[in-house]
């Protein structure tokens, strides 16, 4: 092929192509990169796994909390920034209860009340892991469920139901001031101070139990999801109310029953997922959420907005970026991988990977 060809072709290339190219070409590098840091013995295989392993269970809680996103804009047509703050809410009235149940007669009532984890209701003290503390995490485990629920249709029923017919930018708006409304309302009961309230985690032949934990309820939840949608009568007319809203109400479908499960599956999940990072995590603070919402909108992007299953997807491709780019750069840093892998997918597949039902 002559230069000239060459030169031609390029010229052809518009800017988001030659921009998805070089991004393209720095991924294969690294790839490269890869290959020689496991042959030269500079990156263990150890490490590597274990980088991967992480990502797999950041997927999971980030996947949890996508599908409630993805779910939420599929039927009702709007991305609500609250979500993240529904994951805190979930956080922090889960460990609560968690620390009332296992803390009782270890800590006085107020701390175990506000978790004040660093002053009379100390993780280890209280028992806060899952062999010392079952029950209480079980528990709390249930009410972080139930109560972001009862908080998502308060909210629902108050707020966007009044703004359902206006559209989705004033839906957006709204959950922009709902989300804001939560975190401030959990720091004035609990304060913006950032505390640890899950005790060193235990292990059972090398398995890191509450890691094992958040893993083994993600994937039963996940899982449940998936059963419902495609074997149940309500899941069936939650894919045809997604797929055309208008068309499912001429046909009989029961719309608001709809509309209602969609906000109590969303939530619950997203209040599972908070608990769970807890869990796993071991600190929990207000803006907790509102961290990961971008990386949850990351992955429902990635996966197709609007595809329960591109969510899924798009969570397991941003959790094990996020870990495998720490190779790299600092940690501090490695949530930059994701984001650029997520531009170079819309550049080439603009409605994600499973394209879902649009990208916004």
């Amino acid at each position: 092929m002559s230069t000239g060809n060459v030169r031609g072709k390029l010229s052809h290339l518009s800017t988001q192509e030659l921009v998805g190219g070089l991004l393209l070409l720095g991924i294969v590098i690294l790839g490269l990169d890869l290959v020689r840091l496991l042959v030269t013995g500079e990156l263990p295989l150890e490490r590597l796994l274990s980088y991967t392993w992480n990502g797999i269970v950041d997927s999971l809680y980030i996947g949890l909390a996508a599908i409630g996103l993805s779910m939420t804009y599929s039927i009702l047509r709007f991305a609500n920034f609250s979500h993240g703050d529904l994951i805190t809410t979930g956080a922090f009235s889960g460990w609560t209860v968690a620390y009332l149940v296992g803390g009782l007669g270890v800590a006085d009532l107020s701390s175990r009340l506000l978790l004040r984890a660093n002053g009379g209701a100390q993780p280890g003290s209280v028992g806060m892991d899952v062999l010392a503390s079952p029950i209480a995490i079980v528990l709390g485990l249930l009410v972080a469920v139930a109560v972001t629920i009862l908080v998502a249709l308060a909210i629902d029923r108050f707020i966007y139901r009044r703004l359902r017919d206006e559209g989705g930018i004033p839906l957006l708006i709204a959950s922009v001031g709902v989300a804001l409304a939560l975190r401030y309302l959990i720091a004035v009961f609990y304060t913006t101070e950032t505390r640890i309230v899950v005790a060193s985690p235990p292990e059972i032949a090398g398995i890191d139990v509450h890691q094992a934990t958040l893993v083994v309820s993600a994937v039963a939840l996940i899982l449940g999801i998936h059963l419902l949608l495609q074997y149940t009568k309500l899941g069936k007319s939650m894919r045809a109310m997604s797929d055309n809203k208008d068309l499912a109400l001429i046909t009989g479908i029961p719309t608001e029953r709809v509309i209602f499960a969609t906000w109590v599956i969303g939530a619950g999940l997203a209040g599972a997922a908070g608990y769970l990072i807890v869990l796993n995590r071991g600190q929990i603070t207000i803006n907790l959420g509102w961290f990961l919402l971008l990386l949850i909108f990351a992955a429902v992007i990635l996966g197709g907005i609007g595809s329960i299953y591109g969510a899924i997807a798009g969570s397991l491709v941003i959790g094990v970026t996020i870990n495998l780019s720490l190779i790299w750069i600092p940690s501090d840093m490695n949530e930059i991988a994701a984001f650029v892998l997520m531009i170079l997918v819309l550049i080439f597949r603009p409605d994600g990977l499973f394209s879902g039902v649009e990208t916004a």
